[in-house]
């Protein structure tokens, strides 16, 4: 069973802060689509369309019949631990870091064999696991073998907790607490466990309904920050910068109608200086802190949440210029996940479909409400994947997109 993660001791300001290490991630193109899958919380392996064979590692050709039409599938996992064994010795300087490190053999119920790192709470073989896809810090799906039923501290294990981001005890900004989405984000984290989490608010002279219930949360410290003021970016990022191990930036301008229905590029400009600006400047201030403590022990700065939205994919034209500056947030998001990979920050981006807000009143039902938001925000974090669609209505645009792009744009456009 795995003991509970006890509060880290306050890190020694005189020690040198460690350089991060990250495990090997050379991937053929094949492999990647293991990656793609476990990016959004799904193990998938390749099965074979002729023979139905299920095949493990990835190929370009079924290694039964040699069949080109391979497919990625989800598989749940089940299989039969055979063999198990602890590392002591690692020439690689990630795992020397992390020894020991259990590793094992497990024969899926679904055919192939394959080689998995080991939860903490898996006993020795036979035992029956549930094998898993997740991302490690370099950003790379590795197997895990969990055990077929854990117990309530299972993420407290130290290797599952390095290749996640759970907010337990660590230190979270929050960029706009004002509105229902941000508060809920705020109760959420604290019910996770974080151990603080500074509120940003732009404009606090303007008095804003529950933003005095959540500062009196003993975990949570109200920051002045305005995401279109440069300078305020700056002085918060030099105040508590060297601290943070999450940045979640919801904050967002979202107005409504497209391009003839108003005049000038006044709205327009406000939801680009928010929206795609606003994570810009973000990203120059406090990125450079987060990748310099990635590698800062148990609690170090781990991730990047962007809270973009499914309009991103293809643009909505009742919310049309919200929808451009979210594809345009969408794409700086891709590049600054890039550029955090090789410190081992995890980028996380999530789609949302329309949030029962102020700015959707007119949109049917079914609408997504804060706090299911926060929570599979929270809940991306504990899983350390890297989407995140949540809600019926972003699952359904989701798996039209994917099926076809243009016949999506043509079926919004006509208001389906």
């Amino acid at each position: 069973m795995t003991m509970p993660l006890m509060r880290p001791p306050r890190k020694n300001p005189v020690l040198r802060t460690p350089q991060m290490n990250l495990p090997p991630s050379a991937r053929g193109r094949v492999a990647l689509g293991i990656t793609a899958a476990a990016a959004e919380g799904r193990f998938e392996l390749q099965v074979c369309e002729d023979c139905g064979t299920v095949q493990y590692p990835p190929r370009e050709a079924c290694c039964k019949c040699l069949s080109p039409q391979l497919r990625w599938r989800e598989q749940d996992g089940a299989g039969q631990l055979l063999a198990s064994t602890t590392l002591d010795h690692s020439n690689d300087m990630y795992f020397r870091e992390r020894l020991p490190w259990r590793l094992g053999l497990v024969h899926l119920d679904a055919g192939p064999t394959l080689m998995v790192h080991l939860h903490g709470e898996v006993g020795d073989a036979p035992a029956q696991v549930r094998v898993g896809a997740q991302l490690d810090r370099a950003g790379q799906a590795v197997l895990i073998g969990f055990p077929k039923e854990g117990s309530a501290h299972m993420a407290d294990d130290s290797m599952l907790r390095e290749m996640t981001s759970d907010p337990k005890f660590r230190k979270v900004l929050v960029t706009d607490g004002k509105t229902e989405v941000g508060q809920a984000l705020v109760r959420a984290l604290v019910k996770a466990g974080a151990d603080i989490v500074w509120v940003g608010h732009a404009e606090p002279w303007k008095k804003t309904g529950g933003l005095d219930d959540i500062a009196a949360l003993p975990q949570v410290t109200l920051v002045p920050l305005d995401l279109t003021n440069g300078r305020a970016v700056t002085e918060l990022a030099g105040s508590i910068g060297g601290k943070v191990d999450i940045v979640i930036n919801n904050a967002e301008v979202h107005r409504s109608f497209g391009i003839g229905a108003r005049r000038g590029t006044d709205v327009a400009r406000a939801e680009m200086d928010i929206n795609y600006f606003g994570l810009l400047r973000l990203a120059q201030e406090f990125g450079p802190a987060l990748k310099g403590r990635s590698a800062d022990g148990a609690t170090g700065a781990t991730a990047w949440v962007n809270l973009l939205s499914i309009y991103a994919l293809s643009n909505f034209p009742p919310h049309g210029t919200f929808s451009a500056s979210k594809a345009a947030a969408h794409s700086l998001a891709q590049c600054l996940r890039a550029e955090m990979r090789p410190a081992g920050i995890r980028v996380v981006n999530v789609f949302p479909g329309p949030i029962d807000d102020e700015w959707n009143q007119q949109m049917p039902a079914p609408k997504l409400a804060p706090a299911t938001l926060a929570n599979a925000i929270v809940k991306a974090l504990r899983d350390g994947v890297e989407d995140v669609y949540p809600g019926e209505v972003a699952q359904e645009w989701l798996e039209r997109w994917r099926d076809n792009p243009k016949v999506l744009e043509r079926e919004l456009a006509s208001g389906g």
